[in-house]
């Protein structure tokens, strides 16, 4: 008989973990099920989220006959994850939580705490995902350290682990874990891989897992104006830039048209936003078709082949899990960034936000966008100006008649 493979499934009381930790057990493995508690919050009654999430997910591997712990991860979240949040709002840049949240919490301290303290042979967690190993090629992985260099020695023979669509592509999640590390990845189970959501409720619903299927503001107001992109005018007042997003509707007193954030000047305060004749806008002002990230990381660790080799690759873009995929240009930096420069230009690009790339179906990574290129208005207003003829400073006079 084999040795029985201990598998540590990251329990948040959901459907989504719970099915997985199921599925693991029906697979053959010894499961220990782990809460993450990652915030003290209290609704109106006083009573904490998360306590109520924690004995959701301990009914579940109490039916399951599943050992059950719980961690803290607090502290963590805090210095890792939500002061960043709040470094990038007062910088004018909107942050995904979701994304840092598995790169430092779920995929770092969990991970090291699963096959460290616990002394699982893998980590499982209930994200739409799927990677290029089998579930038993996981277990014979080894701890690779990262490179410490900005890129890896390219004589060294490896096999990178890679990160797949899940087979719902509606419910993948992929673009949450586009920071996560090649060292985590290959000892991370994903059960959810091969099943759409649907799929995972019924499964939910006949194993009896009944009860699974059932803004607190911590930056000091900066109020500032609302301006009219077209004229200058000041059109109202907002109480912080970083509390809008491009594209959001402005809500100004007394005005019954709708009015849309098309930019910010974090220096100055102002908020420039525009007149729409419908639910939304199409301001030439919000719409881009280059960006460039930080430092980018690659889930192989090192960028693809192609793109060393020519330091220009064709592949899709995005920068919110809901929309679609768009065809790109990504060019690489020595520094280890990227400039992106998209087929068609897109709108509310959205700096402090994360560029995932993908090729095909496999997501290669992401970085953070931290300079933007010139909006579709900006390039419109200065072909206008470029197709205007000069003045005539010295003007012609008729030769007098002698």
């Amino acid at each position: 008989m084999g040795v029985l493979r201990h598998v540590v499934c990251a329990m948040s009381g959901g459907v989504d973990s719970s099915v997985s930790a199921l599925l693991l057990k029906r697979m053959g493995y010894h499961v220990t099920g782990v809460f993450m508690k990652n915030w003290d919050s209290q609704d109106e009654r006083g009573v904490c989220s998360s306590e109520r999430d924690c004995e959701d997910a301990y009914k579940v591997c109490k039916m399951l006959d599943m050992p059950f712990h719980q961690v803290t991860y607090v502290k963590e979240y805090w210095h890792e994850v939500f002061s960043n949040l709040l470094r990038e709002y007062e910088q004018g840049r909107t942050p995904n939580p979701d994304i840092m949240c598995n790169k430092h919490i779920k995929f770092k301290h969990f991970y090291h705490y699963a096959l460290n303290t616990l002394g699982a042979d893998a980590m499982a967690t209930g994200h739409y995902a799927r990677t290029s190993q089998e579930d038993e090629e996981v277990f014979q992985q080894k701890h690779v350290p990262p490179p410490r260099t900005l890129f890896r020695d390219r004589f060294e023979i490896r096999k990178p682990v890679r990160l797949y669509q899940g087979a719902d592509r509606f419910k993948d999640q992929t673009f949450f874990l586009s920071q996560i590390s090649q060292d985590a990845l290959r000892h991370t189970i994903f059960p959810l891989a091969g099943l759409t959501k649907d799929f995972v409720k019924k499964i939910a619903a006949e194993a009896g897992f009944q009860h699974v299927l059932k803004k607190k503001e911590y930056i000091e107001p900066k109020p500032g104006n609302l301006v009219s992109i077209e004229d200058g005018k000041i059109m109202g007042q907002h109480q912080g830039w970083f509390t809008l997003t491009l594209g959001q509707r402005a809500r100004i007193g007394g005005q019954v048209d709708p009015w849309f954030v098309v930019d910010k000047d974090i220096t100055t305060g102002d908020v420039f936003v525009h007149l729409s004749q419908g639910p939304t806008t199409n301001h030439p002002a919000l719409f881009r078709d280059t960006l460039q990230t930080d430092r980018f990381h690659w889930i192989a660790e090192d960028p693809p082949v192609e793109l060393v080799r020519t330091q220009m690759m064709e592949c899709h873009f995005c920068f919110n899990n809901r929309m679609p995929l768009t065809p790109c240009t990504v060019t690489l930096n020595l520094d280890g960034s990227v400039w992106v420069m998209l087929k068609e230009p897109i709108r509310a690009l959205t700096p402090g936000q994360f560029a995932v790339l993908y090729k095909g179906d496999e997501c290669l990574g992401s970085g953070k966008i931290v300079h933007l290129g010139p909006t579709i208005f900006t390039l419109q207003k200065g072909q206008n100006c470029m197709s205007r003829p000069p003045k005539d400073t010295d003007q012609q006079h008729p030769e007098p008649v002698s």
